[in-house]
């Protein structure tokens, strides 16, 4: 049994026993669980913690006054900085770093080790009610652990925070919480370790000496824990973002290289370093004197070494694995001192030939291939290789960004081969049978660089206030949703929250062509001299008018004295950042020469090995930039905290000198406004400050309403309206909602606080007295329980004898029973077995029946799923016969049902697709490309609609629709868009029936000049159609044959007969003047007087026809079909002749070629040059 000793009653705030009371004061007297007795008081037990106090959020209240809220809704004047400030203020000065926004913590960086940490205060804070205990991270970590036990759903803790704020310490401190409070086994003990040991490597790594923080993290982290069903951690996975490679080759003054490389230094075994041919000294390495720092008095090198050591080993590296690991970090030292020299013609020239061999060895590379990589630059243009020496700064550039190249992705497969050892397996043959029995349920942490604003900002801190920006955006969404849900789930009204919306920002940076990002990468990808000035003139004539960018060119006379001519300034929602551009092309690019990634692709180092891949030497795709990657992966990281429960740490730093118990008020001014702190409070208090569950608001306050006190018999709701009347809130002052009260104002719920110290005084007394009652009554109750229970057991334990004696019996008889019953079932089917292949007998007539029904059920559950499925259970012999009537049947039922459900219009569908088949396929190459869409009536305006919806020319595709509801015209290949027939065309085919319409183009006979006709086809003819103008008739008796190639063009030819003129006049006719119309019929001979009349007409008057249309195989099927020329459609590989003019033909020549041509070749011949779509 548990006791909370010291300080006041979480339930009802009377004040509680010592923290280590004796046996007699165990008892708890408050107002919160009244008994029987006398003088009507209550009881209160509780549990006697490990540390013996627990103080509540709602006990606290009354030492506001010297150590402030904790939750900022509470403060009074919420909208004043200076009051939020000041409230931090009074709570650090008492060693109180952790204040509440509500559910958001704002932890405050002591610099100094405080006793808050223990295994004690994790299970003070182990399965506690938020509210219940006083603020803390191990109150995050464990709402979030229990929202994702009870209610099954993914949680993620976003800690965000400047360098030095503590993120990386919050995030080990909640891996150590989990590792304590979670359930244990072998295997959860293991990636416990694992969990808890990917810090201190990932930190050697990826941290730094920065001038803000000794360990400062330069790169963002996510990290997702699996929890099992019982809660416990099985597997991991970790995303990182924005190594900062940069720091490689270059660190500001007074910072560091990445730690590991100062950890091998200092405390690598003297075998090791010389096999990596290092020194102890860092000063012998370039890459690690620029920030003239090496040494730093709060790290231990040396010890750190060991740890991270350690480390690996428990992450599952080997011997030969870590080996490798440190020559490729050695071997990044060895390439900072490779030194260059010019020769006469400028070249730059290896001088460290020392280095080179150290590289080679370590690096498993040839050292004279490595060497020219170095110096030479390789450019493989129109299928050429082509080699240029490189100048003395592009030898260094080259140099720096393999060395940066080989880091970043060195760190990249370390993070894989973390998340290989952290994979969730399976343990038990239970969770693979049945998975969802062990489903995992996943808690993220964002470890993620915050808000940066340097004397000098690049392209490093505009990445990471740009992810700033994104976060504060996704973090108001979710307050405000959050909010807003509670609100109407508990039918409050709710009232817009005015509040700065920075999608403005986030658009101006990664906006789609207009965005600072595409603009940085439009830049570094064109060609010609690109240059950081002119990315800054390019985003000067983009985005000049947007209200928060500006630069020295775009600002006012006074704002340019603060601006450099190389500088552009963002409103980010914190405040105005200035960047320099200078760097921002070469950051972006990050760039490697293409041998020296061949050279790298030839390592025998199995990390290199696998972190250049040679499928980049042969992808012609230019790589994504890094600010493309970075935006990339942000959305992606944005989709995962969106799918997930949100829970917010925000990290501040009291000063930037890192001392104890100082409170710079200036620098937590500048964090509490670019973490947003006072506009989340200002959403959070938009509403109502106070807000708890009746029980609970009841529970604390009822000894102030004598009709509440000592106890409530009806619905807590209406106790909470008695109590709150009798009180005399205002109606303004609160709402009651569903399952809670809301307290509008702060001062409310302390008057409360205050009347509920005075009640505590006047029930001092009477606790004492209640206290002695309550010891003795115990007592006497005791005894008498015991005697009673004795009693009891000995009568249960001789009924329970007498049962359990029955019962055996029963189950013994049943279990002989059945034993009898199977040995007499296994002896008939044995039996059964050997008589198997005899006449139906009493001896095998069991067996029979069951290998029957064996088969039946089988069949019944694997019958073909449709006419094509040929599969069909192999039978016993002894239904052989039955099994091929069956299967027969079964064919016949598939047959009748699929052909009873297909319509007229379908039926037609298909009978077209035969026909297109027999013609094309394996003829034709874009004859593939055509199977899927279905073939209509017209490829023309709104007949064509008309003929697919039922109008006037057939309904193929409301029929065809009412069981695909989800095809639209346009699957049809139709656009209602297109051109439509002339009514002067319908009104003349008045008679003739449309069987089917398509637009085409059409290329005279000399010359071959294109011109667009509308190809219709009746029931009887072809007719060519200009506009309103029938040119040219054809007769399908006349049609001699159809020729088309055999490429992916879409052009044919129809042959007409040649003594067809006639036919072609009487055509004329139709289009004559009415004055020609109006003659009496003349000979042939004077018709053809008027041929110059008909000629302006454009009519022709003989030759083939030469057509390209879009639809080629359905428009020369519905031809073929029409014409019933069907064997008359000619494909040719080659060439196509056809007829000019009386006695003069015309050749078609198709060759193959990479893209659609169409040209009238020297030789007088029409050339067609079409790729070729699929090989036959």
């Amino acid at each position: 049994m548990k006791f909370r000793g010291g300080g006041n009653c979480g339930s009802c705030g009377l004040r509680e026993l010592p923290a280590n009371p004796q046996p007699s004061q165990i008892p708890c007297v408050c107002a919160c669980k009244p008994t029987a007795i006398p003088n009507s008081l209550c009881f209160c037990l509780q549990g006697l913690g490990a540390n013996g106090i627990r103080l509540t959020m709602e006990s606290a209240l009354t030492a506001r006054d010297r150590v402030g809220v904790q939750d900022f809704v509470l403060l009074e004047n919420f909208t004043s900085e200076a009051a939020f400030i000041e409230n931090l203020r009074k709570r650090f000065k008492e060693n109180l770093i952790y204040t509440y926004i509500g559910s958001v913590l704002v932890s405050v960086n002591p610099y100094k080790e405080l006793e808050i940490y223990t295994k004690q205060n994790m299970e003070r804070y182990r399965g506690v009610s938020f509210y219940e205990v006083s603020p803390h991270l191990y109150a995050i970590a464990d709402n979030s652990y229990r929202s994702l036990r009870t209610e099954r759903k993914d949680q993620c803790i976003l800690i965000s925070g400047e360098s030095g704020a503590g993120k990386t310490e919050a995030t080990k401190k909640i891996l150590q919480y989990y590792a304590v409070t979670c359930p244990a086994s072998q295997q959860v003990e293991t990636v416990k370790d694992r969990l808890l040991q990917s810090n201190p490597v990932l930190e050697a790594f990826g941290n730094a000496k920065t001038l803000r923080n000794d360990n400062s993290s330069r790169f963002g982290k996510y990290m997702d824990v699996q929890f099992d069903y019982r809660g416990a951690p099985v597997g991991g996975h970790i995303l990182n973002y924005l190594l900062e490679k940069s720091r490689v080759v270059h660190q500001n003054h007074g910072e560091r290289n990445f730690h590991i490389f100062y950890q091998l230094l200092e405390g690598g075994e003297e075998d090791l370093l010389r096999r990596l041919g290092l020194e102890k000294n860092p000063q012998q390495y370039h890459y690690l004197v620029k920030g003239h720092c090496a040494r730093v008095s709060s790290i231990n090198d040396k010890n750190e070494w060991k740890i991270m050591r350690r480390a690996l080993s428990v992450i599952g590296f080997n011997d030969s694995e870590v080996e490798d690991l440190l020559s490729i970090v050695a071997s990044v030292l060895h390439l900072g001192n490779v030194q260059f020299a010019a020769d006469e013609q400028g070249n730059a020239q290896v001088t460290t030939e020392n280095q080179i061999k150290y590289l080679a060895r370590l690096l498993a590379v040839d050292g004279s291939v490595l060497r020219d990589a170095l110096i030479h630059k390789k450019i493989i243009a129109k299928g050429e290789e082509l080699v240029s020496p490189l100048n003395l700064e592009q030898a260094a550039y080259a140099r720096d960004a393999l060395a940066k190249a080989v880091y970043g992705r060195t760190f990249s497969w370390l993070v894989n081969k973390v998340n290989k050892s952290l994979a969730y397996k399976a343990s038990e043959p239970s969770e693979e049978k049945f998975p969802g029995w062990r489903s995992t349920t996943v808690l993220g942490l964002l470890d993620i660089y915050g808000f940066e604003v340097f004397q000098h900002n690049s392209f490093e801190q505009f990445c990471i206030n740009y992810c700033n920006e994104k976060l504060q955006q996704l973090f108001i969404e979710l307050t405000l949703k959050s909010e807003q849900e509670e609100y109407e789930s508990e039918g409050i009204a709710w009232e817009p929250v005015q509040y700065f919306n920075n999608k403005i920002i986030c658009d101006l940076v990664e906006e789609k062509f207009k965005g600072i990002i595409s603009i940085l990468d439009e830049e570094c990808l064109r060609p010609g001299d690109a240059t950081d000035t002119t990315f800054l003139e390019k985003l000067e004539e983009t985005v000049k008018n947007h209200p928060h960018f500006l630069t020295h060119k775009l600002a006012d006379q006074k704002t340019r004295k603060s601006l450099g001519r190389e500088e552009f300034r963002l409103s980010h929602y914190a405040g105005d950042v200035t960047y320099s551009v200078a760097g921002f092309l070469d950051k972006n690019n990050d760039l490697l020469f293409r041998n020296l990634k061949e050279t790298m692709c030839n390592s025998e180092n199995p990390i290199i090995n696998q972190c250049f891949d040679r499928t980049e030497l042969t992808d012609k795709k230019r790589p994504e930039t890094a600010a493309t990657q970075f935006k990339n992966s942000l959305s992606k990281l944005m989709e995962i905290l969106m799918s997930k429960e949100p829970s917010y740490i925000r990290c501040m730093k009291p000063n930037d000198a890192k001392q104890a118990d100082r409170f710079d008020e200036v620098l937590i001014r500048h964090q509490v406004k670019y973490l947003g702190l006072m506009e989340n409070l200002r959403v959070r208090r938009a509403g109502f400050a106070y807000r708890r569950k009746y029980e609970v608001f009841l529970q604390r306050y009822k000894s102030l309403c004598p009709e509440t006190w000592p106890t409530w018999d009806g619905r807590p709701y209406d106790g909470v309206a008695v109590l709150v009347k009798h009180l005399g809130y205002k109606p303004e002052e609160y709402k009651m909602g569903r399952t809670k009260i809301f307290i509008r104002f702060p001062k409310t719920l302390f008057a409360t606080e205050d009347a509920l110290e005075v009640r505590k005084q006047s029930l001092g007394e009477a606790l004492t007295l209640a206290v002695d009652f309550f010891v003795k009554t115990t007592k006497m109750q005791a005894t008498w329980r015991g005697f009673y229970r004795r009693k009891k057991f000995l009568t249960m334990k001789h009924s329970a004898i007498t049962i359990q004696s029955w019962w055996r019996g029963t189950l013994g008889r049943r279990k002989a029973a059945k034993r009898k019953w199977a040995v007499e079932t296994i002896r008939r089917f044995i039996k059964g077995f050997i008589y198997r292949n005899h006449p139906r007998c009493p001896e095998n007539e069991y067996f029979l029946d069951y290998i029957r029904f064996s088969f039946l059920m089988n069949l019944k559950r694997n019958l073909p799923k449709n006419v094509l499925d040929k599969s069909w259970p192999t039978p016993p012999p002894s239904l052989c016969e039955a099994s091929q009537l069956l299967r027969r049947l079964c064919m016949q039922n598939m047959v009748w049902t699929y052909c009873k459900r297909i319509s007229p219009e379908w039926k037609q569908q298909l009978e077209q697709k035969v026909i297109a088949s027999e013609i094309f396929k394996g003829k034709k190459d874009n004859y593939p490309q055509s199977v899927p869409r279905l073939f209509i009536n017209t490829r023309l305006g709104e007949w064509g609609l008309q003929s697919l919806t039922g109008g006037r020319k057939g309904g193929l595709m409301n029929s065809f629709l009412a069981g695909n509801s989800f095809l639209t015209p346009h699957l049809f290949g139709f656009n209602t868009g297109r051109e439509e027939i002339n009514t002067k065309v319908l009104q003349a085919l008045e008679n003739e029936a449309l069987k089917y319409a398509v637009p085409v183009v059409k290329y005279d006979r000399k010359g071959y000049k294109a011109r667009a006709r509308q190809l219709l086809l009746t029931q009887n003819s072809a007719i060519v159609v200009e506009e309103s103008k029938i040119k040219q008739r054809i007769d399908y008796s006349n049609l001699t044959g159809i020729s088309v190639s055999s490429l992916s063009d879409n052009l044919f030819v129809l042959h007409v007969h040649c003594e067809d003129n006639k036919q072609k006049l009487r055509l004329s006719t139709a289009c004559l003047p009415p004055l020609v119309l109006s003659l009496s019929p003349v000979p042939y001979s004077r018709v053809v007087g008027t041929k110059a009349m008909i000629l302006k007409n454009g009519l022709s008057f003989q030759g083939d026809v030469v057509l390209q249309s879009d639809h080629v195989i359905e428009t020369l099927t519905k031809a073929a079909i029409l014409a019933n020329k069907i064997n008359n459609v000619n494909i040719n590989q080659g060439s196509i002749k056809f007829t000019v003019g009386q006695g003069k033909e015309g050749i078609i020549d198709f060759i193959s070629g990479s893209e659609l041509l169409i040209a009238k070749a020297k030789n007088g011949h029409l050339t067609v040059v079409a790729p070729r779509l699929n090989s036959r």
